[in-house]
């Protein structure tokens, strides 16, 4: 587009040029004694018969505004321009300008940032002292046309960014939809699959117990048929705590959860989750130490949730344990003027760097390597992260791989 415009710009410049020193010459070859200009002198009889030049035709401001009315009837307003008139002697000798612009010295002299237009400024024919006259050339200067090139063309490149912007914006946008869409697909067939898994197991294992609750000897043993049934108990209340926490998902994505913030004594709340994981550690042959160094332990919280952010964090703590190694869970608390902290610090096989970043996103499941063992939706870690905000909190995760990791609370204490 700069290259077509310069061409154009040329061609204007040259035909506006060329249309003035055609202008110029029909005044070039009449004689002084028809010159308003003439001067007379003593050697005026001499001048009567001395053909008059363009240079004493014109003065530099009439050139200059003859040029400026040529370049704007071909639409080239603004155009910078200087101009000389070149006269040559008898033979091409004693070469000199006559006529020329404040600048056009310097213009002229700077051939490789200026564009030179020349043009012959030759009487017209049959004029008297057609050939008695010097010869003339008249030459212009355009300095740094491609200034004025790009300044013309300025809105037009303007839109053409504009509009390779909006093209590569509608680009990216487009690759970053289909990558997210291909995304959510892939966690929509990790989810299907894996709440697939956590229903399949419960139900197995409730059929297998009532199949052998029909058995004679079974109905006869009152210890085998309490066991069972305890059996079918657990794993019914384990079907109830996974229904709960997927519709407690759809609840937060639709934002229809409603706090019930009460002041409370958390203390109470982080021992009541840490008895209730006792048996979990004890089969695993782990320990959990409850560090309650707070001094203020009054947080204005709902205490369900609350139960809840702990006991998924206490769950995520045992499940990904290293195997073969019993498990150990820290649970620290300090409180300030204006924050109550918990810690929980675990033994277990931690995360890499892209794991801690993204453990907080729905659905994700950081991979496990060689532990197969580990169930759930990875919903656990979303839902603490939007309670601990839904309280005016903050989380933070820190891990090392193959050394464990240590989650941190921060809420803020309740004021009177």
């Amino acid at each position: 587009m700069v290259l077509l415009k310069e061409e154009q710009v040329k061609e204007k410049v040259e035909l506006a040029i060329t249309a003035v020193g055609e202008e110029l010459a029909e005044h070039k070859g009449s004689y002084a004694a028809g010159n308003k200009r003439s001067i007379l002198n003593d050697n005026f009889s001499l001048n009567m018969f001395k053909p008059n030049t363009v240079s004493q035709q014109f003065s530099v401001d009439e050139i200059r505004k003859k040029l400026k009315n040529a370049f704007l009837d071909r639409g080239l307003k603004d155009v910078q321009f200087e101009f000389g008139i070149a006269t040559f002697g008898k033979n091409g000798v004693e070469n000199y300008f006559d006529r020329q612009s404040e600048k056009f010295a310097a213009s002229y002299r700077d051939t490789a940032n200026n564009k030179q237009f020349m043009v012959a400024l030759t009487p017209p024919s049959g004029t008297p002292g057609e050939n008695l006259t010097l010869d003339e050339v008249f030459i212009v200067m355009l300095p740094n046309i491609n200034n004025y090139v790009l300044q013309s063309l300025k809105w037009r490149i303007v839109t053409s960014i504009l509009f390779t912007i909006i093209i590569l914006a509608a680009f990216y946008l487009t690759v970053r939809t289909m990558l997210r869409q291909k995304k959510l697909g892939e966690i929509k067939n990790d989810f299907i699959n894996n709440m697939t898994h956590e229903f399949k197991t419960p139900i197995a294992t409730i059929s297998l117990a009532v199949d052998a609750m029909k058995n004679e000897k079974v109905i006869s043993d009152r210890e085998k048929l309490g066991y069972f049934s305890g059996i079918i108990k657990e794993e019914n209340q384990r079907m109830n705590r996974q229904v709960e926490t997927i519709l407690r998902a759809s609840q937060l994505e639709k934002q229809e959860i409603d706090l019930n913030l009460q002041p409370v004594h958390v203390h109470e709340l982080i021992q009541d989750t840490v008895d209730n994981f006792s048996l979990q550690l004890k089969e695993k042959e782990g320990k959990a130490e409850l560090l309650l160094n707070a001094k203020n332990d009054l947080v204005n919280t709902d205490d369900v949730h609350f139960l809840n952010l702990v006991n998924n964090l206490m769950d995520n703590a045992v499940k990904y344990a290293k195997e073969n190694v019993p498990p150990l869970i820290k649970l620290t608390t300090q409180s300030d003027d204006k924050y109550f902290t918990l810690k929980i610090e675990d033994n277990g096989i931690g995360m890499n760097r892209d794991t801690v970043k993204r453990i907080f996103e729905r659905f994700y499941r950081a991979h496990t390597g060689n532990v197969h063992n580990v169930k759930g939706f990875g919903l656990g870690l979303s839902y603490v992260k939007t309670m601990v905000e839904a309280h005016n909190g903050t989380i933070k995760a820190e891990s090392t791989l193959g050394k464990g990791s240590t989650l941190t609370v921060e809420l803020p204490l309740y004021k009177a």
